[in-house]
């Protein structure tokens, strides 16, 4: 089975490293990482959405991101 999950992250600035501690433990198991953000004017916003696509451990992954980011999936 395969998923891809969105994460919606708020704060990047604060946020960004422990998401990004996060996606290494599961590195082996997320296929591609895109992570999309708006601009406004030459600047990044504070806010985007990190789209994981997940290859195993998808409920393992789902409930502990779920702990501190919402989280959207989609498994098929």
């Amino acid at each position: 089975m395969v998923a891809i999950m969105g994460i919606n992250v708020q704060n990047r600035q604060q946020e960004a490293s422990k998401l990004q501690d996060f996606l290494t433990k599961y590195g082996c198991f997320i296929r591609t990482r895109i992570g999309l953000h708006p601009m406004d004017e030459y600047k990044c916003l504070n806010y985007g959405i990190i789209l994981i696509e997940v290859v195993d451990k998808i409920n393992e992954i789902y409930d502990e991101l779920s702990k501190n980011w919402q989280v959207q999936i989609m498994k098929f």
